[in-house]
């Protein structure tokens, strides 16, 4: 039956879209954090990559997380002479995460999961619409 099949996939975009979220508010909340000393590193922003992967049982594509990787880059700096992880210069490394950034991230992540929300309640109300005929 072609339902199972579209619970699959939907089903598999919500855990990877919901993986994305725990991703980006991670960044979020790091995204103002700072090294406590001049040796250490700032957060560095993550991102997630998809990967196809096949479900034999369905005979169908379902999506993936495929992993979470660091974002490469320099890192911001901030001039604040008194703080612990200012370098001799008095500048504190930041964060590579942009907030805006972020928070688009988030809404694309949180429309996506809707509207595989949307897929997988239209589904159930089609077979429930079939079982009412069958009665």
């Amino acid at each position: 039956m072609e339902f199972d099949k579209t619970m699959a996939i939907s089903a598999s975009a919500l855990r990877a879209q919901g993986q994305r979220m725990r991703v980006i508010a991670e960044n979020l909340a790091n995204a103002n954090s700072v090294p406590s000393s001049p040796e250490q590193e700032p957060y560095r922003r993550k991102v997630v990559s998809f990967d196809n992967e096949l479900n034999r049982e369905l005979g169908v594509n379902t999506v993936k997380v495929n992993k979470v990787s660091p974002v490469a880059g320099e890192f911001a700096k901030r001039f604040d002479p008194d703080h612990p992880g200012a370098d001799d210069d008095g500048y504190v490394r930041v964060p590579n995460v942009n907030s805006l950034i972020e928070v688009m991230d988030m809404r694309e992540a949180q429309r996506t999961y809707e509207a595989n929300l949307q897929v997988i309640e239209a589904a159930k109300r089609m077979l429930k619409r079939t079982v009412d005929l069958l009665k």
